[in-house]
């Protein structure tokens, strides 16, 4: 039964890629800007979104993230939101330049070049995020301005916590930096703290992304086990970088 309901689940993932990315959204590494109310759609040279390599092999993030999980994450799901969202780019004549640009004006994007941008961008990050097992957690800096805000570093990933299992449907639970403050939240779809509309502001320092088709492989419908485990697959060395 649960072999043929995995089976199941990964046809179906298959099949629908394309359709669900083209509702879905995106993120970044630095402060959106104030889109440039000149910009002019450029045909001959328009902005693309690009996806980044993969920085560790499918089953490097076993048995927290499994292999198959990760290979149809990356090459289905992020790879269809990195087309859509280019396609949407020439179809819809968008002439903003830079990902800043695309965040600082989600809420005049269509549904396709928000969720699509929002996909591609989160995805990146979240990639980035992510290591093989072995981190021991946060530490110097990093440790100290999480237990500065939250009042430890467990009771951070408590918080966090809470946040990737109360966002209703799929979205991103972050930490962000916003002017000096560390705090926690979620984004519905892919949305992310640049957006323009989004409630949740600040700089992006960690993101899980609790969509089912990154955890329905192996959990299921059990999303606090993946959040759990997520702990496991940290690359804290990129957390603090980002913290700066």
């Amino acid at each position: 039964m649960e072999n043929n309901s995995r089976r199941k689940f990964i046809s179906n993932t298959l099949t629908a890629t394309v359709a669900v990315a083209v509702g879905a959204p995106l993120i970044l590494n630095s402060n959106p800007a104030s889109a440039a109310t000149n910009s002019i759609f450029n045909p001959a040279e328009p902005f693309k979104f690009t996806q980044v390599p993969l920085p560790f092999k499918y089953a490097d993030l076993e048995p927290s993230i499994d292999a198959l999980t990760n290979e149809i994450h990356y090459t289905k799901h992020h790879t269809a939101y990195i087309k859509n969202v280019n396609d949407a780019i020439i179809a819809e004549k968008i002439p903003y330049t830079t990902e800043k640009e695309f965040f600082a004006n989600a809420s005049k994007l269509s549904a396709k070049a928000r969720n699509n941008a929002g996909g591609a961008w989160n995805h990146n990050f979240f990639w980035e995020s992510l290591k093989a097992p072995g981190a021991t957690g946060p530490d110097g800096k990093l440790k100290d301005a999480l237990t500065s805000a939250f009042g430890s570093v467990d009771k951070f990933k408590e918080e966090f916590g809470k946040a990737a299992l109360g966002r209703f449907g799929s979205g991103w639970a972050w930490l962000v930096n916003d002017g000096g403050k560390l705090k926690i939240g979620s984004t519905a779809n892919q949305d992310n703290p640049w957006f323009d509309n989004s409630e949740l502001k600040g700089t992006p320092l960690l993101g899980l992304d609790v969509w089912e088709h990154a955890y329905y492989l192996k959990y299921q419908n059990k999303r606090a086990d993946y959040i759990t485990n997520f702990w496991n697959v940290v690359n804290w060395e990129q957390v603090a970088k980002r913290l700066g």
